[in-house]
Formats: C-alpha cells, structure tokens, sequence
C-alpha cells in the first residue's frame, strides 16, 4: 500500500492505518515507491528517503500490538542503470519486505497512453517483460516480484489485457523459473481486479505456471492508494489461490518470510 510519501497517493498513512484496523485486517506494511530516474514529463514517485523510514517507523512503533501489525518496507521500480543507487537505499535502513516491480518500459509507462504510440500492443508487452527479465536479473536484492503483468491493465485492447501468458510464455517462463531459483515469492496484486483485468495480477495461467515450475512463495497486495482500497478484492483471493494450487501465502517481517494459511 501506498501513502502521500508515493506520488501518486495523497492518503496520510495514519488514515490508512485507521482504515486497515476497521476493517479487520491483523497488519500492513508500508511500500511507498522508489522509482529513481522516473521522467519528469510523468511527475511521479520521488521520495523523501530522509522522513520515509523514520516517519513509518514511529508510526509502527505507536500502533502496534499483539492484534495489529505495522511493517514498513519499499516498492522498488527496477531499471538496470538504478542497480547501484537502489541497492544502497534499500540497505540502508532495516526494512521489512521490498517489492520488485518493473514500472517502465524503454522509459515509458505503460500508465500513459502516448507509451502505446508507435507500437502493436503485443510487440509493447513483449518488449515489457524483457524488460522485467532483464531487471530481475540485474538486481536482486527484493523480495517479492510486484503486479508481473503489470503493463496489461492498460491495454485498450480487452484481449491483450486478459491475455498475459500464453503469448509470451517463453519469456514469462523464464522469468519465473529465475525467481524461484533465487527464493522471490511471486505478488499476487488485486488492483488488476480494479483496472478491468478478468484476474488480479499477474492471470491465473502466470500463478499457476509458477506453482508447477516450483514456486512457493505468494504474497498479498491490494495496491491501496487511499484508504478504501486497503484488501479491494480480498474476497476473491482464497478460491483463486487455491485453483493456482496454493494454500497459504507469506508476510515478509525482517525479509524473512512468515507463512499463513488461506
């Protein structure tokens, strides 16, 4: 979830932490965006890493007890030059869980249609995941994969949106064959449910293929920018999660991952 540190929220994270307790949740975990390098021409994601750690730490401090947990961590958008500068940031304090995610395309957000310009929709989201592949493999010190099919929820195109794996399963495969050798859990993201996709992210063909190459790690995320999307689509998760052949999913706390069953 995010908060106003991300700029693309302008939720107060005790609002959020006031919305998560009412609605019966047993923790969050803070993951405001790190996108080093974003263009500016989009006017996103710069944090104030001076405030962000010690500000949710108090909080953490002041609202936790043995029924509500407050964690904080990142959401780090990948680019293979950021390598070094986001290794650093993510080191420098204890974080409790990072999320690896791949917001850009070549420079360009899928988020913005001028990204679609130029371009099939197919060729744009094959480039996406080579993307990906490429920054996974450049960095690794994350924990969880965020929302893998991300650049689809804005396809115009509602066939390409709900069509993410079996066009692209070569590379998709090889995407999740490398995080499961690496020990990433795989983010199980319901905003999709919310940007018209049939599935959250990544489709249920992708979680399922991660479960039959070995997979093992699942976590949670709603992708809550305000406080009445904290656990949006939760509902649907154990039904989906059980057909993908999981039965429990992780809460990184100190990086190091805590099961729970469904």
């Amino acid at each position: 979830m995010h908060t106003n540190f991300s700029g693309d929220s302008d939720a107060a994270p005790i609002d959020m932490i006031k919305a998560a307790k009412a609605k019966g949740l047993r923790g969050i975990t803070f993951t405001d965006h790190l996108d080093l390098g974003y263009p500016e021409e989009y006017g996103f994601f710069d944090l104030d890493l001076g405030n962000y750690y010690p500000t949710h730490h108090k909080l953490a401090i002041e609202n936790s007890d043995e029924d509500f947990t407050v964690l904080t961590g990142l959401e780090v958008g990948l680019q293979p030059w950021a390598r070094d500068e986001n290794e650093k940031i993510v080191s420098d304090h204890p974080y409790d869980f990072i999320i690896g995610s791949t917001h850009l395309i070549d420079k360009l957000d899928p988020y913005f249609e001028s990204s679609w310009e130029g371009i099939t929709p197919a060729n744009l989201m094959k480039r996406y995941y080579e993307c990906v592949y490429e920054n996974i493999t450049r960095f690794n010190n994350f924990d969880t994969v965020g929302h893998l099919d991300y650049a689809f929820r804005y396809a115009k195109n509602t066939d390409v949106k709900n069509n993410s794996y079996e066009p692209y399963k070569d590379i998709v495969d090889e995407i999740l064959k490398h995080i499961i050798k690496k020990d990433k859990a795989l983010e199980i993201n319901t905003s999709g449910l919310r940007k018209g996709m049939n599935y959250p992210n990544p489709h249920k063909d992708i979680v399922k293929r991660y479960k039959e190459l070995g997979g093992k790690l699942i976590t949670l995320g709603a992708d809550a920018h305000k406080p009445e999307d904290i656990a949006a689509d939760f509902d649907f998760l154990p039904d989906f999660m059980k057909d993908c052949g999981f039965n429990e999913y992780v809460v990184f706390k100190n990086r190091k991952p805590e099961a729970y069953p469904i």
